[in-house]
């Protein structure tokens, strides 16, 4: 047991210092900074949805919506309140967990793929309105006339406005904190009784566990947490647009989760970093580069179905 512990916290510490270290050496492989940041913000959107897919069982394919939510928050809050970047990414989360704290009361007893179709439907009704709401929105040309501000602490201040290495780290920062209380979560009580759902939830039923009520919470969270990568992709291309919450965005994280292993914690961040780069890079070269996508992630699923960090630890249990 304490070995697997040991290689356990010997592989959090080589993602964290990989993590430290990204913009350094992201150029000798071809990348750049931007590209780290942007692995970095989905990296925690997929890593979001996994509370809910990997660790509680229940599928969603309408998290894009949450993900919008938080983007368009803090890009109105910057553009129509004169906000800063720190009250800004608030007040996306808040309105994006309202939203997830509402819709999920409404479906929290369906299952399944039921459960899937409800979630991609609530989602194409905020992607409608942030489409028609040209006045408000920008419709489909996206919100713009608008960019992220130099945060004030009261004894210094981070500039983050065209200094890409320094909004990296602003988003790191954000993603440790993130995923720290998502970990914490996970290991407490709570997060045992989600993998008891996941893993039979009749039984989870039969032990007391109130299952509706973990599902619901379970769903906010991940919801809370996905509108903070929504909120920091925003501020990222100072843009947002209807895209940011349209359904296939959902698609893509749920493949992310997959390809890089749903039972494990760090599996989605590694299947985004292999997602983003495959993105970037084949989409230089031709449009068709979701059929590159596509290609690989059917490859993975067939052979190594626990994900490409399930095949690194040899198929070990999460």
């Amino acid at each position: 047991m304490r070995p697997a512990r040991h290689r356990a916290r010997a592989f959090d510490a080589a993602v964290c210092l990989l993590l430290l270290f990204m913009p350094f050496w992201m150029g000798a492989i071809g990348g750049y900074t931007e590209l780290a940041t942007r692995i970095i913000v989905m990296g925690l959107a997929a890593m979001s949805l996994n509370f809910l897919l990997g660790f509680t069982g229940v599928l969603s394919f309408g998290h894009a919506a949450y993900f919008g939510l938080g983007a368009y928050g803090a890009a109105m809050a910057i553009k129509y309140l004169d906000a800063g970047t720190l009250p800004a990414i608030g007040l996306g989360v808040v309105v994006a967990t309202f939203a997830a704290m509402a819709i999920g009361a409404l479906i929290v007893r369906r299952r399944g793929v039921y459960f899937a179709m409800v979630t991609i439907a609530f989602g194409q009704v905020f992607y409608f309105l942030a489409f028609r709401w040209n006045a408000v929105t920008g419709g489909d040309d996206g919100l713009t006339g608008w960019h992220r501000l130099p945060i004030n602490f009261g004894f210094a201040t981070l500039d983050i406005f065209g200094n890409d290495k320094a909004f990296y780290y602003f988003a790191l920062a954000v993603f440790a904190v993130s995923v720290a209380a998502m970990a914490k979560l996970i290991d407490s009580p709570f997060g045992r009784s989600l993998t008891a759902i996941r893993e039979n939830e009749r039984r989870a039923r039969f032990l007391g566990v109130p299952v509706e009520f973990h599902i619901w919470l379970s769903f906010v969270i991940s919801c809370l947490f996905v509108s903070v990568a929504g909120a920091l992709y925003a501020l990222l291309n100072n843009f947002t647009d209807p895209r940011a919450l349209r359904f296939d965005l959902s698609g893509n994280l749920v493949i992310m989760a997959v390809l890089g292993g749903m039972r494990f914690f760090w599996g989605p961040l590694i299947g985004a970093a292999i997602f983003v780069a495959l993105q970037d890079y084949v989409s230089s070269h031709t449009e068709n580069w979701m059929s590159v996508i596509g290609l690989v992630f059917v490859l993975v699923v067939r052979f190594f179905p626990r994900g490409v960090l399930g095949m690194l630890r040899g198929g070990a249990k999460a």
